[in-house]
């Protein structure tokens, strides 16, 4: 196989990441070429060639294994991660797109916002028609994981008030609509959550204390969203968590 130039293909998973330089940082860890190379083609080449820009690049990467041997360029990893991407995006889910309103782009970064809310898939098309229900009223998301984002500080257990006031394009507290771009790697549970939302009146929901079962309360009317946070915040007292 050594003289014959001949390889193996290796399995690339690529999830999991927050942003453009981290997953550079992880394909290079499997690849030949290193994080630097890769983020280099990226800020020069990648956004001509995939039509986006600095906040949307990573909406291009769809999570999965790939299969690519070890010696690929950065050029043909991103060639293939984009033709990856053409094979997702079938007419079908582009046609859901259409239907919701959004760009494949704005799918991918609703998406990210529910993979950072809830790591409970089955309540995920439920939280997609929230977010879907507070755009078309313009609402704001006020989406606590973009909050984290925006500060930077990916440690944070508990938003307060005052991370509320942060100045930025991702801050949905403070700004309608969606943030500029993915917050995360969505997992494909959550961007076929996205295209497969629930139709309901909610408007609200709020995390729950863990012996009240998995997943989120659900409100459609703000007193009663409040006392769900009500509920949860004083649960959150009880353990300490500051």
């Amino acid at each position: 196989m050594l003289r014959g130039g001949k390889q193996t293909p290796l399995g690339l998973t690529i999830q999991n990441v927050r942003t453009i330089d981290q997953m550079c940082g992880r394909v290079a860890a499997k690849l030949e070429f290193d994080s630097m190379e890769l983020a280099q083609y990226l800020s020069t080449h990648f956004d001509t060639m995939a039509g986006t820009e600095p906040a949307t690049r990573l909406t291009r990467f769809i999570p999965n294994t790939y299969e690519f041997y070890w010696t690929v360029s950065p050029e043909e990893f991103c060639k293939r991660m984009l033709k990856e991407y053409e094979r997702f995006w079938t007419e079908e889910k582009k046609a859901k797109a259409r239907a919701i309103g959004l760009t494949e782009e704005q799918v991918y970064t609703l998406a990210s916002i529910i993979e950072k809310e809830t790591n409970y898939n089955p309540e995920k098309t439920r939280m997609a028609g929230v977010y879907l229900n507070r755009l078309r009223d313009s609402i704001p998301l006020q989406a606590d994981p973009t909050i984290v984002f925006a500060l930077g500080d990916f440690e944070i257990r508990r938003i307060l008030y005052g991370h509320l006031t942060v100045e930025s394009p991702y801050n949905t507290y403070k700004n309608l609509g969606l943030p500029p771009g993915p917050i995360f790697m969505p997992g494909l549970a959550s961007i076929n959550a996205v295209l497969d939302r629930e139709a309901h009146d909610y408007i609200y929901f709020c995390a729950k204390p863990t012996e009240d079962g998995p997943g989120h309360a659900y409100a459609t009317t703000l007193p009663a969203h409040n006392e769900n946070a009500r509920r949860y915040q004083r649960w959150l007292d009880t353990q300490g968590i500051r």
